[in-house]
């Protein structure tokens, strides 16, 4: 009987239905057991968000400070995978998520164990996954997939729609324009595809090789064009995030008038600095094809885009 422990914080809901679509297939596994520990923060993040709540965790998400969170109960289980689905909060994993990962129960857990990662979030997923790999790696744990399910919709669609599903808890089509908010219900559905294929690898050991079962699934696609805007922004969250904390702990009233102001700054940057950095980097681009081909190469891993596989799992 195979183990596989699955640990997430899920503030929409959306990503426990993704993650019970791709769980699917191991739940029907007679020769699977699956054992779900949920991520309970002592203070809960209110959902929808309020503009201010949501603007003052970003400090603490980029610069991956610990909320406190429940104890999680432990047991005496010595599981063959661990399974770690989570969203993405200012480029960065969510807070819950980076408090389980510096948790003395993730120490204990998830050393010496394949681990697969499950992202759902808008767009942007990059520069987050690079700090989780590294918080695994703080535990001496194994990545050994990454699947990632991002929002329907182009970068203008989403820039509407997922702010307005965040602040009013409203997903519907807006204006017969912009589509439903949120990763569409085809893509949850095929999300399956990812538990078959980890049902098949268990029954076959292959886990305990600490490689990639999820292989061939197109299990991560990168848009190239987002990358640098990625990393672009994470240093921009570095030095007003680093500013921020030095005036209060979040939740402090004086912090309010800072995040204020870099909102401003941020709305200004997205009008003016924004456009001509796209058409900068698409030059860019361009000129650099097979260095940008190479850095999409490597943020993919281990799972990549490929879709050999495709026709067996679906």
């Amino acid at each position: 009987m195979k183990k596989v422990l699955v640990i997430s914080y899920s503030q929409t809901g959306q990503l426990t239905q993704l993650t019970d679509s791709v769980l699917a297939p191991l739940e029907a596994d007679t020769n699977v057991e699956v054992v779900y520990k949920k991520i309970e923060p002592l203070k809960p993040y209110p959902f929808p968000w309020d503009f201010m709540t949501f603007m003052d965790c970003f400090p603490e998400s980029i610069y991956l400070d610990p909320p406190e969170i429940k104890e999680i109960e432990d047991d005496d289980n010595d599981y063959d995978l661990v399974i770690l689905p989570y969203q993405v909060w200012f480029l960065s994993p969510s807070l819950p998520i980076t408090a389980f990962l510096k948790s003395d129960y993730a120490k204990r857990k998830l050393k010496g164990k394949p681990v697969i990662t499950l992202i759902g979030c808008r767009n942007m997923w990059v520069m987050a996954q690079e700090k989780l790999k590294q918080m695994l790696n703080d535990v001496e744990a194994k990545l050994i997939d990454n699947i990632v399910l991002i929002d329907q919709g182009n970068s203008f669609a989403t820039f509407v729609t997922t702010p307005r599903w965040m602040l009013t808890g409203k997903r519907d089509s807006l204006w017969g324009i912009f589509p439903e908010a949120g990763i569409s219900k085809q893509d949850i559905t095929e999300a399956s595809r990812f538990g078959k294929a980890i049902s098949h690898a268990l029954a076959n050991d292959e886990e305990k090789k600490q490689e990639s079962i999820c292989y061939g699934l197109n299990a991560v696609t990168i848009d190239e064009k987002l990358i640098k805007s990625e990393q672009i922004a994470t240093k921009s969250f570095m030095i007003w995030g680093k500013l921020i904390r030095k005036v209060g702990k979040q939740g402090d009233p004086k912090r309010k008038p800072i995040v204020m102001l870099y909102v401003v700054f941020l709305l200004l940057i997205i009008l003016t600095i924004v456009p001509i950095n796209m058409l900068v980097q698409t030059i860019i681009r361009k000129v650099n094809k097979e260095k940008i081909l190479k850095q999409k190469e490597i943020f993919e891993a281990p799972s990549g885009s490929a879709k050999d596989r495709m026709k067996d799992f679906l």
